[in-house]
């Protein structure tokens, strides 16, 4: 019994649809599959129907985007099993709206320098609850500017730092999220920590006893990282996920569904502790 606990579809970021995850996910021959789309469980309802369909389990799920205040860094929270959905409506609207206002202004800015369209962008745009980069860069891809969602223009553009384009955005607070999602009765789970260097905010969100788990198994993280977090989720008695953050071609890398996963005794645990 496997699972892979982290996947995007056009309701975010991703390329692909919820039944094609969900068909692809029984193809590698995946029990368990949990779509955590950016602030969103709209895909919650169909994948519930398509994985009976398909005889694959659906672990509800979503991933938060939040904010290390202490640390100045940004960092996501996977959602697990949340049993009231309705209370995370509202931060996932909050969100959705923040990334809208910030990726419109981005847009105008690259329309500053490229002869693209607010049309353009927004047609890629079209089934997700948000507007994210590689809208953009699928857009400039179309017109004949790039060849690659995260080559050497993407970096020109958005890159956090340096980007030409690059709109900053405030989250909400990682413990402000984590509470939210707790006061749904879900659980929370640090997501990558390595992506951004989220190593001390996870030491001390476990001492403290905030999180349920953190995502051991992801193509970030190194043999030495993986060893870290599973030594501190014995520790703490908090579990360990895995998943293959899939997004389709919209990814800076190869990594199929199922490439990554959560083990059995993981998926368990998860299971018993919302019972």
């Amino acid at each position: 019994m496997t699972g892979d606990l982290h996947c995007h579809t056009r309701l975010s970021d991703g390329s692909l649809g919820i039944e094609d995850i969900i068909a692809q996910a029984k193809r590698t021959g995946i029990d368990f599959i949990s779509i955590t789309d950016h602030d969103t469980m709209a895909s919650t309802s169909r994948a519930m129907v398509l994985g009976e369909r398909y005889g694959v389990h659906i672990i509800p799920g979503v991933e938060f985007s939040a904010f290390d205040k202490k640390r100045n860094r940004k960092v996501h929270i996977l959602c697990y099993m949340p049993e009231k959905p309705d209370r995370l409506e509202g931060l996932c609207m909050k969100i959705s709206d923040l990334r809208k206002q910030r990726m419109k202004k981005m847009i105008e800015k690259v329309m500053e320098i490229y002869p693209i369209t607010m049309e353009s962008v927004l047609k890629y745009a079209a089934g997700s609850t948000s507007i994210f980069t590689q809208h953009i860069m699928h857009a400039l891809i179309d017109l004949g500017y790039t060849t690659e969602y995260f080559g050497d223009l993407f970096h020109v553009l958005f890159n956090s730092k340096t980007g030409t384009c690059y709109v900053p955005i405030q989250y909400p607070d990682v413990n402000f999220v984590i509470n939210m999602i707790h006061s749904a009765d879900g659980l929370a789970v640090m997501a990558h920590p390595t992506i951004y260097d989220s190593f001390d905010l996870m030491d001390e969100l476990a001492e403290s006893g905030k999180l349920d788990g953190i995502e051991a198994w992801h193509h970030s993280n190194t043999v030495e990282d993986t060893s870290r977090i599973l030594s501190l989720c014995l520790e703490h008695n908090l579990i360990p996920t895995g998943g293959s953050d899939f997004h389709g071609m919209y990814s800076s890398h190869s990594c199929p569904i199922g490439s990554y996963i959560t083990p059995k005794e993981s998926i368990e645990r998860i299971l018993k502790k919302n019972k």
